[in-house]
């Protein structure tokens, strides 16, 4: 039997992860949940956090309710998950936090990972996909929905998250990086079969 796994998916704003995630979970017969929001408290710090109108929030504030909403889901959702051995796909992980309120927001990475790590407890995404989509198709997409408080940042915020992850994909150097701009049935096939070849290399 193959071992359960915590799956992240990741990306900018409008990438399709979150359209994605819950293909990916249906196929593995996963729980699909999110970050922030996971959880009946993560749905309220989501709420907080999302707010277009929390326009004076402090960046500490913003990691710390994003650390707190990660330690409710990882006690709620994954853990309890991963023990009766059922795959998790995440739409969005500590990776996100590493990029939106280190590389966006400026905040000390090292603090944000050891902060993340211990909600966790220790427990990091097991596989990662980031779907990568230039950040001109990204501002098209965009443009046709209600933007929330994130999706209202300006270029250079969503620049520097952008070069946040491509750090990231230089360090972490076992992230599966999925072309975006695909059809999505194709960028499914992709992420179906780069998932199902990762978990064979686990198991």
């Amino acid at each position: 039997m193959t071992t359960a796994r915590y799956i992240a998916l990741e990306g900018l704003e409008g990438c399709g992860k979150s359209t994605h995630a819950v293909r990916l979970a249906t196929h593995l017969n996963a729980v699909l949940t999110r970050e922030p929001g996971g959880t009946r408290i993560g749905t309220l710090l989501r709420g907080i956090l999302s707010d277009p109108d929390s326009t004076d929030m402090n960046p500490r504030t913003e990691a710390l309710l994003m650390a707190a909403d990660r330690a409710q889901h990882f006690a709620e959702v994954i853990q309890p998950t991963l023990g009766r051995n059922q795959h998790v796909v995440s739409d969005r992980s500590v990776f996100s936090t590493i990029a939106y309120q280190g590389f966006g927001r400026g905040l000390d990475i090292a603090t944000l990972r050891s902060i993340s790590e211990w909600a966790l407890r220790g427990h990091l995404p097991d596989i990662v996909i980031f779907i990568s989509v230039p950040t001109d198709i990204l501002n098209d997409r965009l443009a046709k929905r209600t933007p929330d408080r994130f999706e209202r940042e300006g270029f250079n915020f969503f620049s520097r998250v952008n070069d946040g992850f491509r750090t990231l994909i230089q360090s972490e150097s076992d992230w599966i990086i999925i072309d975006g701009t695909q059809p999505k049935d194709d960028v499914e096939l992709a992420i179906r079969t780069a998932v199902t070849q990762r978990l064979k290399e686990l198991s």
